[in-house]
């Protein structure tokens, strides 16, 4: 009775398709236009990605900081390694340069050799001034520029990792950008259109090759790159997904008709996010050629599908309404666990994933509604196809490939079980090997200008992607007390031994140099001051900062005096080697600051991002988990048979396997890129088992319950549609690897190398696993064949 409502319900939808096709036409055409009109919404995004839940403790510390001290991602460097560079040219040129920039608006701050500060002692008023380091009026004389070289690099050893590189010469300059317009599209407009021409005029003035760097800057040239190959995806999936498409039907209209619906369902993604307010990133850009890729294959079933109807019967309105009845649970069915795929995503509590499968799991269904109206609306406005058109259902090759697979699905079932055992085994010891790797820098494009600028600054300053570390004494004006200051120094020396991070700055350095200034300058009072010098010393820092706008303080203690900050730099190093380095940080916190006095807090946007490439990883089994379990339950309900559910989900889990094994393998970490592809990989291939097992289970029923007999039959029908879809998915996800970020080619490769083997495990594991489990039956069905 069941069954028969369900055919009903198909035929009876397929008939008001075809009934009212104008009108469908026409809805789809508002919807398209009003979608079409959403994109005045869109515009990529101004700030890293957070892969934390907005609760989780390491953001909620994050966001303390930024109360405190506001936004810490603001610099950028501009550096250089040139021995020229101290002549009156080039410092002339390097003083133009500083000085627009200073002028530009959307700079807050510039520290510059040029306006560069030495603190000195006021005797007569008993406090420390400012004065320039360099006497413009000199700059003309190259000897006085050589003396000032010599200067910097010998008598400001506050400035020592911070603005220069004693050993190899090298010299950065700090430019501070307004923290209010640092994650808005202003930042976009002065890097791209006051910053860079900037630097291209000083380049060919002075030779000098400069070096920039900072996240505002790598976060702007990374997403106009970004931006550029949203095109370019789109448009090699487009080509290559249709050229496929063609050689396969070898007919113009059935292609030119696929384009048209991919078209559209691009037109409706970008529609989707323009209507929900949600920001263009590297995740959302891959959105639409996603569409295409999925969406194709949508187009290759029900067309097929037509056509075996037209060279059965040769009756258009009998065939249109069975490529919606027969076709449509299945592509619905696969529609829907390729959506769960995606949608697993939104269970993660990051807002950045939950856009993601969000948007993607809607555009899922809505290009599979588009396919179903158009398809079937569009041929019935045609005249039936030729034979031309046709021809691909017999071909040779198709035909050889199927005979090969029924064979071993008949006779060597426990050779296709050994191999999958081996496999299997093969994938456990790759899997033993992987590791997690994450950073703000590690996803991005290493043959872009700004990357070999991050190496310079690795080398010379130790890294440009910040960290930070928050003290709270509990106390207001607590950050002064001698105590603490020796604490803070002692954590600052251990910063400073580890390897991977930058020398740290604090309030610590200026009271160093305080002491310095106060014998006159001398480096060799770089240091701390007694517990007798500290008095006098810091009332001369009081008074110097009374009153005045260049105190030198506020940067690294809040109003109050109760907080400071130890800001330093990290390389990019992978999350294992932050975790060691976190680990060193926070025991030798616990050692010299107690916890019932002090509360002091790493973070920063470097660390941030650390710890969500782990959330990410702890929950890739949980969301994987959850959709295989969904998908079992949709299969569950289609076929009522526990059985057909494990053939199906045993299947689809070998192909995850071997992906996961490979990454063991060939060293391929586990990252925000690549653990996106198992969701979503497991999503896609299990569509094919659900095409095989509704063809099964039609077949089962014509025939009486003729287990094998309806396994060959659906085996030979679907494994058309199951090679195509597969060479189309497989070499769609590949245009991927045409970009320029490493996730998003290791995103492109991984889950073609899944829907390879997802191919294999379809085309002969599932059916062999269909006879294994129905054992019982196909024996019974043999005797019975045998006494007749």
């Amino acid at each position: 009775m069941k069954n028969a409502i369900q055919v009903g319900f198909w035929e009876k939808l397929a008939r008001i398709i075809l009934k009212n096709r104008i009108t469908i036409l026409v809805i789809l055409s508002v919807l398209t236009i009003f979608l079409a009109y959403q994109w005045k919404n869109l515009s990529m995004t101004y700030t890293e990605a957070n892969l934390l839940p907005k609760d989780h403790i390491a953001n909620k510390e994050y966001q303390k900081f930024l109360d405190k001290f506001g936004e810490e991602g603001n610099l950028v460097v501009i550096g250089f390694q040139d021995k020229n560079f101290f002549t009156p040219k080039n410092y002339a040129a390097w003083n133009e340069l500083m000085t627009g920039l200073k002028k530009s608006k959307e700079v807050d701050l510039v520290v510059s050799l040029n306006d560069l500060k030495k603190l000195e002692k006021d005797t007569v008023n008993e406090k420390f001034v400012l004065t320039p380091f360099i006497d413009q009026s000199k700059v003309l004389d190259p000897a006085y520029l050589k003396n000032v070289q010599h200067d910097l690099f010998h008598n400001l050893p506050f400035y020592e990792g911070l603005l220069f590189n004693k050993e190899s010469g090298s010299v950065r300059s700090a430019i501070y950008i307004n923290k209010k317009l640092v994650n808005t599209a202003e930042r976009k407009t002065f890097i791209l259109e006051n910053l860079v021409p900037k630097i291209d005029k000083f380049e060919k003035t002075t030779g000098i090759d400069l070096k920039v760097s900072g996240m505002p800057y790598i976060r702007t040239i990374n997403a106009n790159d970004m931006k550029g190959e949203i095109g370019l995806f789109i448009g090699a999936a487009l080509f290559t997904v249709s050229l496929i498409f063609f050689f396969f039907f070898r007919s113009f209209r059935a292609t030119f008709i696929s384009i048209c619906i991919l078209i559209v369902g691009v037109i409706w993604s970008f529609g989707t996010l323009g209507l929900f307010g949600y920001k263009i990133t590297i995740l959302t850009a891959i959105i639409p050629p996603l569409i295409i890729v999925i969406g194709i294959t949508n187009c290759i079933f029900l067309i097929n599908k037509y056509q075996q109807e037209i060279k059965l019967h040769s009756n258009q309105a009998k065939a249109l309404q069975r490529v919606i009845s027969k076709i449509g649970v299945a592509t619905l069915m696969t529609n829907l666990t390729t959506a769960i795929g995606f949608a697993t995503f939104m269970i993660t509590g990051n807002d950045l994933l939950f856009e993601f499968g969000m948007v993607t799991s809607i555009n899922v269904i809505s290009v599979y509604l588009l396919t179903l109206f158009i398809v079937p609306i569009i041929y019935s406005f045609m005249p039936l196809p030729k034979e031309k058109h046709l021809y691909h259902l017999t071909k040779t090759y198709i035909s050889t490939l199927l005979n090969v697979v029924e064979n071993l699905v008949k006779t060597k079932r426990k050779y296709v079980y050994i191999v999958y055992g081996l496999l299997l085994v093969f994938s456990v010891i790759g899997v033993s090997q992987m590791k997690v790797s994450g950073s703000l820098i590690g996803e991005m494009p290493k043959s872009a200008s700004f990357f070999k600028d991050i190496l310079f600054y690795e080398k010379e300053f130790n890294g440009v992607m910040p960290l930070e570390i928050m003290i709270d004494t509990k106390k207001k004006k607590g950050v002064m007390k001698a105590s603490t200051i020796r604490k803070m120094d002692e954590l600052q020396n251990t910063i400073a031994e580890i390897p991977e991070l930058a020398k740290p700055v604090s309030v610590v350095n200026l009271v160093k140099y305080s002491k310095q200034a106060f014998y006159n300058g001398n480096p060799e009072y770089y240091q701390l001051p007694t517990s007798q010098e500290q008095t006098f010393i810091l009332s001369y820092a009081k008074n110097a900062t009374k009153n005045s706008k260049e105190n030198l303080m506020k940067a690294y203690v809040d109003s109050t005096g109760q907080y400071a900050r130890i800001t330093t730099f990290m390389k990019d190093i992978g999350t294992d080697e932050m975790a060691k380095v976190e680990k060193k940080l926070h025991s030798k916190i616990d050692e010299i600051f107690p916890k019932d006095r002090y509360e002091v807090t790493v973070t920063g946007k470097a660390l941030v991002f650390q710890k969500g490439t782990s959330y990410l990883v702890d929950n890739l089994i949980e969301s994987l988990i959850f959709a295989i379990l969904t998908i079992a339950v949709l299969i569950l309900y289609l076929f009522r048979s526990f059985k057909m559910v494990m053939a199906s989900v045993i299947t689809n889990i070998l192909p995850l396997c071997i992906t996961s094994g490979l990454m063991g393998y060939f060293g391929i970490p586990l990252k925000p890129s690549t653990i996106l592809v198992f969701s979503i990989a497991f999503g896609i291939s299990v569509d094919n088992a659900i095409q095989f097992m509704a063809k099964y289970r039609h077949d089962l029923l014509q025939s009486g319950g003729k287990v094998k007999k309806s396994v060959f039959s659906a085996l030979r029908e679907t494994g058309i549609s199951t090679f195509y879809t597969s060479v189309v998915l497989i070499l769609g996800f590949a245009t991927f690897t045409l970009s320029s970020f490493s996730g998003t080619i290791a995103l492109g490769g991984l889950i073609s190398c899944t829907l390879a083997f997802a191919m294999f495990a379809n085309l002969v594991v599932l059916p062999s696993l269909v006879l294994t489990f129905e054992k019982k039956k196909t024996k019974k069905e043999e005797l019975e064949n045998l006494e007749k």
